[in-house]
């Protein structure tokens, strides 16, 4: 299980930083001819929560077989007693531009997302029974270009998600509540959170929101989305938020892209302070030394295993909103142009985002 994970994690990678490289060095032109569809995005029918009564819609789910999400490095046991309900959108993992978004039963972008979820929502498998669900997640290509298609691929991708946690919402009972998403999955989590959780009863029982590998504005995301910036290690119902990058950091593709989009709520982030937490404090705009790090999931050299290592990697906010993690550390050499460990958001802090979804969930309880 261990040998597949690293693998298809890093062809997963290697393509993706093909696509980044040739961004950067040739510009929006040849990304475009490399990963952006030329087909005319297909309208589709909408999913409905009923949909998701069914095991096969989802990746993780409590009474799965072989659930992804419990996947755990050597060392760890599974817990017992848990006491929460996470649902978690698993990143982008469908690569192709012969379509705007993934059929739910291709193989390899399905096999690339179970595999993403044994590495990023296998840190709340000691919390919370994990619901991640199957969804038609918009292609790579997608984000590569403003053409009302993508816009599109996306509206359709967030309505399956959002039927996804209806159905979730449904089968957790009420239990505490835990969200979290990566990169494109942490993009759809915004809009849920605006448009699912903001000023309904659900409000009160959401013990955090881990928006991790997108960006969010303080001032133009933020007030939308009934949930505070945590402020506190113990704070429960609240939203955290990093975007990686070793240092010397060159984040302007991130930056140009963040400065042109617009928030949640329609209005420009051009200039406007994003959220940033400490994964290693819980805090926001703080510093802390690697020896602050549990544990970092790490490859074994011939990629045949993954161990956590701890004490190697910190991490502080800067001025723009970014966490900067010193030196680039050794976890395979692939990140992203300027040095952007994108990839790496969640597996860098493993063991502390562990210990952080138990320490606010027992502050919840409280």
């Amino acid at each position: 299980m261990a040998r597949k994970f690293l693998y298809l994690f890093t062809v997963l990678i290697v393509l993706v930083i093909a696509g980044a490289f040739a961004y950067a060095l040739w510009g929006t032109a040849l990304i475009k001819l490399a990963m952006v569809p030329h087909a005319d995005f297909i309208a589709q029918p909408r999913e409905r929560a009923a949909s998701y009564r069914r095991a096969e819609m989802w990746f993780a789910r409590p009474d799965i077989a072989g659930n992804p999400a419990l996947w755990l490095p050597p060392g760890y046991t599974p817990a017992n007693g848990q006491r929460a309900a996470v649902f978690f959108i698993h990143p982008t993992s469908f690569l192709e531009r012969t379509r705007w978004n993934a059929p739910l039963d291709n193989a390899e972008a399905n096999a690339r997302a179970a595999l993403f979820l044994r590495g990023q929502a296998s840190a709340f498998n000691a919390v919370g029974a994990i619901w991640a669900p199957r969804y038609r997640q918009a292609t790579f290509g997608a984000f590569l270009t403003t053409q009302a298609d993508a816009a599109k691929a996306l509206d359709l991708a967030y309505g399956d998600v959002a039927a996804a946690f209806d159905a979730f919402v449904a089968q957790a009972g009420n239990r505490p509540i835990i969200l979290a998403g990566h990169s494109q999955g942490a993009l759809h989590l915004l809009r849920l959170l605006r448009e699912k959780v903001a000023g309904t009863p659900l409000q009160k029982r959401i013990v955090a929101a881990y928006v991790v590998g997108w960006p969010v504005s303080r001032s133009v995301d933020l007030p939308t989305l009934g949930l505070p910036e945590c402020r506190s290690a113990d704070q429960a119902g609240c939203l955290l938020s990093w975007q990686s990058f070793a240092e010397p950091a060159e984040p302007s593709l991130v930056l140009d892209a963040y400065d042109a989009s617009s928030g949640v709520d329609g209005k420009p982030r051009r200039g406007t302070p994003m959220v940033c937490t400490n994964p290693l404090t819980g805090t926001p705009d703080a510093a802390a030394p690697a020896s602050a790090n549990r544990g970092t999931l790490v490859p074994s050299a011939d990629l045949s295993s993954a161990t956590l290592v701890a004490g190697q990697v910190p991490a502080r906010c800067d001025p723009r909103g970014l966490l900067l993690i010193g030196a680039p550390p050794a976890l395979g050499g692939y990140v992203l142009p300027g040095n952007n460990y994108h990839v790496y958001d969640y597996s860098l802090f493993w063991a502390n985002v562990r210990a952080d979804a138990a320490r606010r969930l027992a502050a919840f309880a409280k």
